[in-house]
Parts: structure tokens; sequence; C-alpha cells
């Protein structure tokens, strides 16, 4: 028999109109674990079905309109089931036959247990068909699941080789949310893969068909941002030649993604919330308004929540953009996605390049394993190209990688090419700064332009 600590989350909702009746149940269920909502009509019993949760619904089939029949019961049982077609519907009566058993059936019960019920018998009836229906519903949620993480490997999309079981986190939550219109946060270290899940979120979702727009927020002057992202109209201002459609509109009916959030100039926050919030927006030069439906996906590495407290970053804003938040692991949290993620980056250099390559020697494959790698799988795509065009034989070797396994960069000035010195320095800054990019470029003396065409180009 079942214990109470085994079904201690099974919900039970109970219907009699007699009180001695429910309270026999209570004294007969709750020692063995189940959570009961009790009620006495059948109108309470669609109310409670609309508005929540059940493993298991136990009716009884006569109340106050006449005593015998069980119509009002069998009616209760249609609607029961109109409203959830799974949850098992167990039926009670002090005046059972045969046919109202075999109608009870056909409306959608599951069993049917006479009055007064023997307690053993209850407790078996109720037992199975929990069992039973919750093995049921993890079956279809995991079919789901399967079904969209499938689809996540479909053809024209980025590859998420995510085996690890600090990945295992990110494809539940893309399993769960791709398909909705849910606003998401991604965050991480820079390098970790944001734009890929982004693809991945749009691939899963009803805007599948749609376009996907993405945009480097970050790299957008202030001068420029509502332009770019809303669109303007011919003479609004010297250069507008034309009309010209923003990124808003461009992905109405589909997705838009919001790379670098957190390097939003605070001015323009207020702009964009406005149009999260409403929906609508006004070309710059235009006071006609316009209607878009979009759902926004957006990344960043840096703390919002610490930009926020530092009033660099708008709270309210912070709350449309996260309805849910996906972090990705740095590559060092999912070393076990090393050899699948290097095979995959192997196999496209190698097409690209006309490289005949069989795959990574075992002591390369060890020094990837052991590399910190600070610029994540971007700088293992980007060691892997190169590896690709060094490689002499049929197999990457340890040298064609030129990495030292135990540190993530030269420690010696003499070792290092001018490239190298400045990489290093442009990711300590952005260390420092916490992926703020505008600090990072004052600190070192660059625009923030130039400072993500350094970004780009060393691939950090």
């Amino acid at each position: 028999m079942q214990t109470g600590k085994e079904c201690g989350d099974c919900r039970l909702l109970v219907a009699d109109d007699h009180p001695h009746v429910i309270e026999a149940l209570e004294l007969l269920l709750k020692p063995e674990g189940y959570r009961l909502k009790c009620v006495g009509t059948p109108a309470a019993v669609v109310e409670a079905l609309q508005f929540e949760s059940f493993d298991g619904v136990l009716l009884d089939l006569n109340y106050s309109r006449d005593t015998t029949s069980g119509q009002e019961g069998l009616d209760l049982v249609s609607k029961v089931h109109a409203l959830d077609s799974a949850v098992p519907v167990v039926v009670m009566t002090a005046w059972g036959n045969i046919e109202l058993v075999v109608e009870a059936m056909r409306r959608g019960a599951v069993d049917f247990i006479q009055k007064p019920w023997e307690n053993a018998r209850l407790l078996t009836v109720l037992r199975t068909q929990v069992e039973l229906y919750r093995s049921q519903k993890q079956a279809r949620r995991l079919e789901a699941e399967n079904q969209t993480l499938r689809m996540l490997r479909a053809d024209g999309v980025p590859e998420m080789i995510a085996g690890a079981p600090a990945m295992r986190g990110v494809m539940e939550l893309i399993a769960r949310i791709g398909p909705s219109d849910a606003n998401v946060l991604i965050t991480g270290e820079h390098g970790t893969g944001k734009e890929v899940v982004a693809q991945t979120l749009h691939r899963v979702s009803s805007r599948a068909g749609r376009a996907l727009i993405a945009v480097n927020t970050g790299a957008l002057s202030e001068g420029t941002f509502e332009s770019e992202m809303f669109g303007h109209v011919k003479g609004a201002f010297t250069d507008a030649k034309t009309d010209r459609m923003g990124r808003f509109e461009l992905a109405d009916g589909g997705t838009l993604f919001l790379d670098e959030i957190a390097n939003i100039p605070v001015r323009q926050q207020a702009k964009l919330l406005r149009v999260l919030e409403s929906g609508e927006l006004e070309k710059v030069g235009s006071s006609r308004t316009k209607s878009v439906d979009v759902r926004v996906l957006s990344a960043t590495n840096a703390d919002l929540r610490a930009a926020c407290a530092a009033r660099e970053f708008r709270e309210d804003l912070l709350f449309r953009l996260n309805t849910v938040e996906i972090r990705l692991p740095a590559l060092r949290e999912r070393k076990e996605d090393i050899p699948a993620l290097a095979g995959y980056f192997l196999s496209r250099y190698a097409a690209r390049y006309r490289k005949a390559l069989r795959g990574v020697e075992a002591a390369a494959l060890q020094t990837m394993i052991q590399y910190a790698w600070p610029g994540n799988v971007r700088e293992l795509d980007h060691c892997i190209e190169r590896a690709v065009l060094m490689a002499r034989g049929t197999e990457l070797e340890a040298v064609d990688l030129g990495l030292n396994p135990q540190k993530a960069a030269v420690s010696s000035l003499d070792d290092m090419s001018l490239e190298m010195v400045e990489s290093i320095l442009i990711r300590k800054a952005l260390g420092r700064a916490a992926g703020n990019v505008s600090h990072a470029a004052d600190a070192l003396g660059l625009s923030r332009g130039a400072l993500y065409r350094r970004i780009e180009k060393y691939g950090l």
C-alpha cells in the first residue's frame, strides 16, 4: 500500500453533499498522504477544476437535485471530462446499478465505488488510478520535451551540444519555455553561446516561420538608437533621405534578439521599456503610432541587478526582459562537452578549408580539456579553425592548437605578440568592469565602437 511519504504530493478533489461522508473520507485518505480539496456541490467541482490541478477526482453521483437516479452526477462527470479529459474520475453512489456504471464509464469515469465502501478497495482503486495518471502525465511531458529537443537539432539550426550535467537545466528551460511567447534574458560570460540559445528558442517557438532579427544594442550610439530600433521617416533628420523600418518593425510577428542589452544608454532605456509595455512605437519624425507583436530575447554578460543598484539600468526594464532567465555556464563548467564541440567545429572547418582530417589526437583532446578556456565556446571555435589550418596530418595534434594547458594565457611578455597582449588587457578590463563595455572602453582609452571591433577580432 502506498505510504504517506510516497503520495504526499498527490492531490485529490473529493465531492459529496453529506458532511459526514467527507469527514470519513478525510479520516481514511489523509493518513495515506493524500492532499484533499473537499467540496459539496457540482458547481464547486467545476470551479475547482478551472483554477487548480488534481491527480484524481472522487465524485458522488447523487446531489440535491434528486437523490437516487445519479443523473446530476453523470452530468458532472461529463463536465469534468470536458475540462480535463486526462484526470481519472472515480464515482461513488449508494444507488448503484449496471446501467448507471456503464453510463458513468461512457462519460469518462475510470472506476466505480459502491457505498458503503470497503476501505481497502477504495484505497486500491485510488492508488492505481493516481499512479497510472501520474506516469502517463510524466510520459507526455517527456515526449513533449523530447519532441522539442529533436527540433533543437533540426537542419538550419546551430547544434545544441549539451550533454554535460551543467547544461541539463538549460536544455530543460529551452524545452519548456521555447514554445511560449515569454521574454527571455540569456546571461553568461562572453562566448558561451547566448546567440545560439536565442536562435534555438526562436526555432522551437510558434514564431519560427517569421523573422528573427538580431541587433547588438551595445554597438548602437545614443544618437542612432531610436532610428535603428524604431525606424524613421524621410526628412526626420539631415541624412534621412528615405523612410526606414526599425528593428522592432522588421521583427513584427517574430522574435527580436537584443544582444549586449546592458550597454543601452540609460536615456534610451525608457523608450525601449515603453515599447515593451505597450507594443506600440512611433518612428523618428512621425506622430503616427504603430503596433508591433514581438517576442524579445535579450542577452548580456553583465550583472544587471548590480547595474540596477548602481542606477545604470532600469529595474522596471529588467523585469520586462527577464520573464525567464537562462544562465549559460562557462565552458570550464561543462568540459564534458569539449570533445563533441571540438568534433563539430573540426567537421565544419575541415569541409570549409578542404582538409582531409578524420579526428582529434588523444593528446590534443587532453590539452583542450585541461585548458581553462577564458573565451569559452567562441575561443574553442577559433582554436579549432586555426588548428585545422595548421594541421599537417590526418588528425589534429596538440601542437596544432597552440594552447598551454596549464594556464589560460601566456604570462611572459617575451612570448607574446602585440595582439596577444592587447587581447589580455581587454579581457582584464572587461572583467574589472563586470562586462560593461562602456566602462571598459573608458578605462582603456578607447571609444566603445573601437573596443567592440577588438572584442570581435579576438573572440572575447
